[in-house]
């Protein structure tokens, strides 16, 4: 990816940078606009972001890219923030109350875009979106929405559900949001208690839709990843939340990121863990998940994140030693009587193949019965290899039929070919 540096920041040729910065950039400055005028006009609050994104489009154009791409947006979306307050005497006078320390003339109001502030306000805003008058869902779908840009389809892939029910859910929960009243500030501690779960959740699903990625074409989001541990990064950063969970998310993230460049070769394709260059791993990332991981382990709550941080870890053991898969094992039983997933019941079961062999990994998968699913049929596949190569074949047409994104079809494609030889 070509990249050109100029006064200390890196960045990319127009096409790839504005969905860049978009990706980057958009939700902090909504986050701002939406503590600055309140959750009742958000969609002020995007549309004047949104304007500021395609004024980039098109000047950058035909001017070439400012020395500054990120400060050239936060400038435009101040003056246009201006601009829409001025010409817009109603809704000028309904935020001017509501914001401090301001006169009647617009152009005197604060629009702050700092560090500190952009920060305060993601904080502030995914605490509000968490809020409790509507239900967890709403609350985690919103969140994506709202503060992580994740569209309906995307929601909707995270909940199993259609387009439709994610749209409707998340119309109703803003609604709810503004009838209610419900102000962006910073959280209390009781409001800390009561939302942190559903916010870890958010951050957990956000960060699982980069590393599996939905789409068709891109199996790996890095961007997402990197969304969601910045998030993250922020509840440790902050006396209030930072708990051990929050660093046992956090480390789970860091162990999962430090395989990045070995979990797609250069034709884009999914590489699998067993196929993995270890040399591409990132050993800085492991030691950050080290680090977050002792940090967690203080206090006497075990959560999921403690768990699968746990499993992350041995994942980045390079050397296959049954000692290695017997901890894997038994973190993994230890995680589904927490909380059951079958998915994480997929994943156990190749850990107990590791330790028991194929005969009785095969056992245990039939016990989970995800025939909808290609990754039960992917793994049922793997399972029955040299074991009965007909009944692999059979389950990976299965898994191929099943399979979504063309990464995954190319890699059960070329196990079936495999299977054949």
């Amino acid at each position: 990816m070509p990249l050109y540096f100029c006064k200390g920041i890196y960045y990319m040729q127009q096409t790839e940078l504005i969905p860049h910065l978009f990706r980057t950039e958009y939700r902090k400055i909504v986050a701002v606009l939406c503590k600055l005028f309140g959750i009742e006009h958000i969609e002020i609050a995007e549309d004047i972001v949104s304007d500021t994104f395609l004024s980039a489009s098109e000047l950058w154009g035909l001017k070439g890219l400012p020395e500054n791409p990120t400060a050239w947006l936060y400038t435009v979306a101040k003056n246009k923030t201006k601009d829409y307050i001025k010409r817009n005497s109603l809704f000028a006078q309904t935020i001017t109350k509501a914001i401090k320390h301001t006169s009647k003339n617009s152009e005197e109001i604060e629009i702050d875009l700092s560090v500190k502030n952009i920060s305060d306000s993601q904080l502030a805003m995914i605490f509000v979106v968490c809020h409790p008058c509507n239900p967890t869902e709403a609350q985690i779908g919103l969140a994506l929405n709202l503060l992580c840009g994740f569209g309906a389809d995307e929601i909707a892939n995270a909940f199993l559900t259609n387009k439709e029910v994610i749209y409707k859910r998340l119309q109703r929960a803003k609604e709810r949001l503004r009838t209610d009243k419900i102000k962006i500030e910073q959280p209390t501690v009781a409001e800390i208690n009561d939302r942190l779960s559903t916010v870890l959740t958010t951050l957990y699903l956000l960060f699982n839709e980069g590393y599996y990625s939905s789409h068709q074409n891109i199996p790996l989001r890095k961007e997402l990843c990197i969304e969601a541990m910045r998030l993250t990064y922020l509840l440790v950063e902050n006396e209030q939340t930072n708990l051990p969970f929050v660093n046992a998310l956090l480390s789970l993230m860091c162990f999962h990121s430090s395989r990045f460049d070995a979990r797609v070769n250069q034709n884009g394709e999914i590489v699998l863990y067993q196929d993995q260059d270890t040399t591409l791993w990132n050993e800085e990332l492991i030691a950050k998940g080290e680090y977050f991981l002792n940090r967690a382990s203080q206090g006497n709550h075990l959560s999921k994140y403690h768990i699968e941080a746990g499993i992350a870890y041995w994942h980045t053991i390079k050397k296959d030693t049954t000692e290695k898969w017997e901890n894997i094992l038994q973190l993994y039983n230890h995680l589904l009587l927490i909380e059951y997933s079958p998915i994480a019941a997929l994943n156990r079961t190749y850990a107990f193949a590791k330790v028991y062999g194929k005969k009785e990994a095969i056992i245990e998968a039939e016990k989970i019965a995800l025939s909808g699913n290609h990754l039960y049929h992917s793994l049922m596949g793997e399972l029955y290899i040299s074991i009965d190569n007909a009944k692999a074949i059979a389950h990976l047409q299965n898994a191929l039929v099943l399979a979504r994104s063309n990464s995954d079809k190319i890699l059960i494609s070329n196990k079936i070919a495999a299977c054949r030889q």
